[in-house]
Order: C-alpha cells, then sequence, then structure tokens
C-alpha cells in the first residue's frame, strides 16, 4: 500500500505566550512535532509530509531531516486548505494520513488499528469520547449509527453541542479521492475557513464507507494550545511511562515523581526512588539502585550497581556491582570497570577506572587511565589541561594516591607506586616507588600573628 502521512504544523499557538513555535514546545524533552513524526515514521509511509506556517523556518532547522518533505501554508485559511498544500506531493497515494504537530501521545497502535480497518478506498476517522467535548467539532450520526458529518463548536445547534463523540481531526483519505474532495470545500462557515472535517459530507453523499476508529481516551488525543494543557500532556506521558518501566520489572518510590525524557530500557528488579530524571538513551540492567534525584542521560548501568542520592551520570558506562555517590558527577567517556566506586563531591571525565578502584571523596579526574585495584586519596586532581590542549594521566594497577595530590599531566604513576599527601606530582613515578613532590616544612620560632588594628 503507498500511504502517505501529512502533518498539520501550521498554527501560531498565540495563547502558550512564546516566541517558539508551538509545535517545538517539548513534551519528555522533546518538541511535540518530533513525536508525532516518530510515529509517523514507525508506519514506513511512502513520503512524510509536514505542513508549515508560523516560524517555519526555526522548524525546519529544529527537525530538519532526510526522509521529511516541507510544505509552506504562507496562509493559514484552516485545515483543509492546510492538506491542500501538499495535494502536489502525494499524487499516486491509495491513503492519505492526516495527523496533527501538536498531538504528541497519539500511538502507533491507535494510527494502525485506524489503517487496517479502512479500505482503501474508504474514509478513515479517529474520534473520542468526551467527558467535556467542549471546543471538539461533534460526530453527527444517523439512526443506524453511521456517521453523516461533523460540525464544529462554533456552527452546531444546542442539540448537537449535547454530543459526546468528538472530532479528533485525524484522517484517512483515500488517494483516489482526495484531490475532488479538497478542491470541493467551501469556506461557508463561522470562521470562514476550509475545514477538512467537510469531506465527511462529502463522502456520504458520494456512498463512501466511513469507517471510525476511537481512541484509548481523551489524553490520547489532546493537543497543547497553552502551557496549562501542556503540562498535562507532560504528566500524561510520564505516568505512561511510569506503568511501562513498572511492567518491565521496575519499582518507583512514587511513579509520579520520575521523569523520562528519552528511551529507557531496563532489567528485572529495578529500585528507583524519587525526583530521577532519565534523558536520552539510558539503558539500565538487572538489580540496580537508584537513589533519589538523580540525573543520568546517555549513559549504560550495568548489574547490580548502585547510584546514590544526587549523582549526575552524563555519557557514562557504569560496570557491575558499581557504586556511584552520593552527589557524584559522572562526565561523558567515563567507564567504570566491574565493582569500582566513585564517591562523594567526585567529578570524572574521559576516564576508565578499572575493576576495584576507589575514588572516594572530594575529587577532579579527567583524561585519565586508572588500573585495578588503585586507590585515590580526598583532594586528588588531575592537571589535564594547559589552557589549550589535554593530556592523559595514567595510575596503575594497585597504585595509591596520597590526599591532595595533583598529578600534572602528562604523567604516569606506576604499579604498586605512591604518591604521599599533598604532592604535586610532575614526572613519571615508577613501580612500586614512593613519589614525593613537596616543600620541606620548616616551623618559625617566635613568630608573631598579626592583629587587627585598632580604628581611630
Amino acid at each position: 500500500m503507498n500511504l502517505h502521512v501529512v502533518i498539520l504544523a501550521a498554527g501560531q499557538g498565540t495563547r502558550m505566550r512564546s516566541a517558539l513555535p508551538k509545535v517545538l514546545h517539548p513534551v519528555a524533552g522533546k518538541p511535540m512535532l518530533e513525536h508525532v513524526i516518530d510515529s509517523a515514521r514507525a508506519l514506513a509511509p511512502a513520503g512524510i509530509h509536514v505542513v508549515i506556517g508560523h516560524g517555519a523556518e526555526k522548524v525546519r532547522e529544529t527537525l530538519d531531516a532526510a526522509d521529511l518533505n516541507w510544505v509552506l501554508q504562507s496562509e493559514q485559511l484552516g485545515t483543509g486548505h492546510a492538506v491542500a498544500q501538499a495535494l502536489p506531493h502525494v499524487n499516486g497515494a491509495d491513503q492519505v494520513l492526516v495527523l496533527y504537530g501538536d498531538v504528541p501521545l497519539l500511538t502507533v497502535e491507535t494510527l494502525k488499528s485506524l489503517i487496517e480497518q479502512t479500505p482503501v478506498d474508504s474514509l478513515g476517522m479517529l474520534t473520542v469520547l468526551l467527558g467535556d467535548p467542549t471546543g471538539y467539532g461533534r460526530i453527527l450520526r444517523n439512526a443506524e449509527g453511521q456517521v453523516q458529518a461533523i460540525v464544529e463548536q462554533k456552527d452546531a445547534s444546542p442539540e448537537q453541542l449535547q454530543i459526546r463523540e468528538g472530532n479528533t481531526g485525524i484522517m484517512l483519505l483515500p488517494g483516489s479521492r482526495i484531490q475532488a474532495w479538497l478542491t470541493g470545500l467551501s469556506n461557508n462557515n463561522a470562521q470562514g475557513e476550509y475545514y477538512l472535517t467537510d469531506v465527511v459530507e462529502l463522502a456520504v453523499s458520494q456512498a463512501v464507507e466511513v469507517s471510525v476508529v476511537q481512541a484509548s481516551d481523551e489524553l490520547e488525543v489532546m493537543g497543547a494550545n497553552n502551557r496549562q494543557q501542556l503540562s498535562v500532556l507532560e504528566r500524561a506521558w510520564q505516568a505512561r511511562e511510569a506503568e511501562r518501566l513498572m511492567v518491565q520489572g521496575a519499582s518507583l518510590a512514587d511513579p509520579a515523581r520520575l521523569d523520562v525524557r528519552g528511551v529507557v530500557s531496563i532489567g528485572r528488579d529495578i529500585r528507583i526512588d524519587v525526583n530521577v530524571v532519565l534523558e536520552g538513551r539510558v539503558v539500565i540492567e538487572d538489580d540496580v539502585t537508584i537513589e533519589a534525584h538523580c540525573v543520568i542521560r546517555d549513559s549504560v548501568i550495568k548489574a547490580g550497581s548502585v547510584i546514590k542520592a544526587f549523582s549526575h551520570l552524563e555519557g557514562a558506562e557504569v560496570g557491575e556491582n558499581c557504586d556511584v555517590g552520593p552527589y557524584a558527577r559522572l562526565r561523558p567517556g567515563t567507564v567504570l570497570q566491574r565493582k569500582a566506586k566513585v564517591g562523594n563531591f567526585v567529578e570524572t571525565k574521559k576516564t576508565v577506572v578499572g575493576a576495584g578502584s576507589k575514588i572516594n571523596h572530594l575529587s577532579y579526574v579527567g583524561d585519565a587511565e586508572v588500573g585495578e585495584g588503585a586507590n585515590i586519596g580526598a583532594g586528588t586532581i588531575t592537571c589535564n589541561y594547559d589552557g589549550v590542549n589535554k593530556f592523559v594521566t595514567r595510575i596503575g594497577d594497585g597504585a595509591f594516591i596520597g590526599s591532595n595530590t595533583a598529578l600534572v599531566a602528562p604523567v604516569s604513576v606506576g604499579r604498586m607506586a605512591t604518591t604521599a599527601a599533598g604532592s604535586t606530582i610532575t614526572q613519571d613515578v615508577p613501580e612500586a616507588t614512593l613519589g614525593v613532590g613537596r616543600a620541606r616544612q620548616r616551623n618559625v620560632e617566635g613568630w608573631k600573628r598579626p592583629v587587627k588594628q585598632p580604628k581611630d
């Protein structure tokens, strides 16, 4: 089947009170329009056509990709007019699916159901039962329950306003009729616009079958016209993600206090405390514990590891049975091997920490290679940057780095070597050797401590 998808994303969104185009406002960390595009891609269509208008350059710049065809709607004259702008690009399509760029919670499963239940020469519609249908077009059916038309809120009679079945605007149009239907639309209505919904009446008048699929709930087809609605969509998305993770094997201390802003895959027996944020691509293996207030972005946490409270991980790989935090920061390129420990107020960057090695507290280790079983004392710093270039520090297996050691890279500390506390190490320390790099202490007898002079 030759399926094309048209996504309407030209609206200004004045009620957002924002310079950012409405469809670029984020839900779960990415623009609403990107969610819709991802759903469209999952259908493997022959083409995806995004109709843009207000903020067109910004929208295209943000989401441009090789598989997207951008269509400009220079005047916003209604949904029917918007779809008509894409007509030259859908010539020869068997079916044309119309989606909306501000409806991010719509599932691929619902769209597949709509496609499967709509014959190629029929009109498919997605509707929803509403507790409060205010603002929605109403679905008009005959005595046999067959759809006859859609009436918009502003054009509806008092009796029609009582109907609870609402129009979502999402339609599957037969390619053989789309040209004639769209060119036959009229703007003789309260808004003076060309409504896509009027094709329903045209289909009925031509005895074309109208297939209807209902969305699972209101939130799945809800759009965001203001920031209050945007926040409702955000919480609904997060509730859906929390449910998915719990089904897959995660115990959440409070499902309402987990934020997922990316793609998260998990194993079994995961424990996640409150106010944890998972961003980007995150992999969490079996029996991992993540304590409260952690932010984990684009990282892998392997089985049995514990991420303690207030830790931040970005672009890191944590090996099996590691211990991280509290208040640790693992920056991109950090790799912790099995049973490594990075403790409180430790920052690492582009560093491999060998199996069983420990950096317990108050240290910065960047651009470093740490062997197995090493112990890095409090206050240790790898001085890896000369203002222009970065240099590597190498610490061998079993090495002991004394507290407040400054390792001036490039430098190596050999296997089983030790640095004395308070040392500045500027030369390599050979294997099984003590490196001392500090000034000799001297005590000055009779020295008088300065005192504050009395004020006049």
